[in-house]
């Protein structure tokens, strides 16, 4: 969807703003307001990001400390034969895919840094995402095997505090059924939606504030609508009561 097509008009982006900064009101008062804290180095995140993929949180973060626990630097995740990576990360499940693409993604870092040799640099670093275009740094991470524009913007957002909105399931599920994206739109155009409604440092907040209430209240199957803080915002909720 191309950044002119986001809305009909301009009366009804305006209303769409409000309605968004509405929602973002209401779930900060009744959750409190998230503030940003850095939950990792850019690996480490982008590790933990393969390691959830289809998979419970409880099972990724095992891998995790695993992993961490076995191997104390990412450049010897790297380096050890695949074999012992797999075996490390066995508890998240799906390890003959994911430490293949845990160590092509390590190797890509080393080759996309400013030095030849790891003895020159000491350690591998995604710190260079800090000094690109947003967007160029996007499209790098995207370039990665098994890297999507969620786990793209995860790593900038959660890690290095870069101006994106991830979009999973629950903010997915959530804004098409306020009616902030229509019931069609892709992840990647809620995407687009949130960040062209929103002031970036709302960016995290919201995006944490939209992944509990889509757990708590406005879950897949069976939506709590009865003690949703959002009902008079809601299109799914209109329509369900008409």
């Amino acid at each position: 969807m191309a950044e002119r097509s986001l809305f009909e008009d301009a009366e009804h982006e305006r209303a769409l703003r409000a309605k968004a900064r509405e929602v973002y009101r209401r779930l900060a008062a009744e959750y409190g307001r998230p503030r940003w804290r850095s939950h990792g180095d850019p690996i480490a995140v982008l590790v933990r990001t393969f390691l959830s993929q289809n998979t419970s949180d409880v099972n990724s973060d095992r891998a995790f400390q695993a992993l961490r626990s076995r191997f104390p630097t990412w450049e010897a995740v790297m380096s050890a034969p695949v074999e012992s990576v797999e075996e490390a990360i066995r508890p998240g499940g799906l390890a003959r895919s994911k430490a293949p693409r845990i160590q092509a993604a390590l190797r890509r870092i080393l080759e996309d840094n400013d030095f030849t040799s790891l003895e020159e640099r000491g350690e591998l670093s995604l710190d260079f995402l800090s000094e690109m275009p947003l967007d160029r740094a996007k499209a790098w991470l995207e370039s990665l095997q098994g890297v999507g524009a969620k786990t793209a913007a995860i790593v900038l957002l959660f890690s290095l505090g870069r101006p994106v909105f991830p979009v999973d399931t629950h903010v997915h599920r959530v804004s098409r059924r306020l009616g902030i994206v229509p019931e069609h739109a892709t992840p990647e155009q809620t995407e687009a939606v949130w960040e062209a409604l929103m002031p970036p440092e709302t960016f995290y907040p919201l995006h944490l504030l939209l992944i509990r209430h889509g757990r708590q209240v406005c879950k897949a199957r069976v939506p709590r609508c009865h003690i949703c803080v959002l009902q008079e915002l809601c299109d799914h909720y209109r329509r369900q009561a008409q």
